[in-house]
């Protein structure tokens, strides 16, 4: 793959706090490498402006592998930058040409409050997750295996629901803000398996009230959220929550 360097115009966002306005601010980055990857390329620029006694931008990252889902960052209109099944930290700067202009902004959602620059506060998915509480298992010897049969078709939806790594880029995508994706790969996973079945119907309950008052807006079906997630979570996902949720609604003890 042939190797270049590129400038660019970089449009980002900057806000102190959540009661800031917030405004974009210009920056020119030269000579950066096409096999530097975007946050590597936010690292030259920060080291550049607390050279010249400036505050850096702020932005979350930590695995820089995909995995952690804190690299969150809107760009140019998209969740992750223009790669699909791709999160901020993959995106490398092979992406873009010689001269591009790239705006930057955090996720917009009123269940993700802005903490500084690109930099927003997703507890609300941790508490959402909170609500789900736990699952019953036995302690003791280890159990075998074969012990517990799955079938593979629920095994692979299951596998596949867990990938979700909560990073928010379907909340981000989603015109109304909407946390369906996310909470639906949330409880799906364990519906699917037996491991989940003692709080299967609590569970689901539980957690689709956290997150109505988390803030997050109603699921209108418009798919935007599998199109950006970085796992490529099914939206068949939210119509098994939805399922879930009517059943446990309609047989859980009160």
């Amino acid at each position: 793959m042939e190797h270049y360097t590129m400038n660019l115009t970089l449009k980002v966002w900057r806000q102190k706090n959540s009661s800031d306005n917030g405004h974009f601010e210009t920056y020119q980055v030269s000579n950066i490498s096409s096999e530097m990857s975007f946050l590597e390329m936010f690292d030259v620029l920060n080291e550049r402006l607390i050279l010249e006694g400036k505050d850096p931008i702020a932005f979350d990252h930590d695995c820089r592998e995909g995995i952690c889902g804190m690299c969150s960052m809107y760009i140019n209109g998209r969740p992750h930058g223009p790669w699909t099944a791709n999160t901020t930290c993959q995106l490398h700067m092979r992406a873009y040409k010689d001269g591009d202009t790239i705006v930057v902004e955090p996720w917009r959602a009123n269940a993700f409050p802005v903490v500084k620059d690109l930099v927003v506060d997703r507890a609300a998915f941790d508490r959402i997750i909170q609500a789900g509480g736990y699952i019953s298992v036995n302690t003791g010897n280890p159990v075998d295996a074969n012990a517990l049969p799955i079938e593979k078709d629920k095994a692979d939806a299951a596998f596949a629901a867990a990938a979700c790594i909560g990073c928010g880029a379907c909340v981000a995508a989603c015109k109304n803000s909407s946390a369906m994706l996310f909470l639906s790969a949330k409880v799906s996973h364990l519906a699917l398996l037996p491991q989940g079945e003692p709080e299967r119907k609590k569970r689901v309950l539980n957690m689709v009230a956290q997150m109505d008052k988390e803030n997050f807006g109603s699921c209108t079906f418009t798919q935007a959220c599998e199109a950006v997630c970085p796992k490529e979570i099914s939206v068949t996902n939210i119509s098994r929550l939805n399922g879930e949720y009517l059943a446990a609604g309609l047989t859980v003890d009160k």
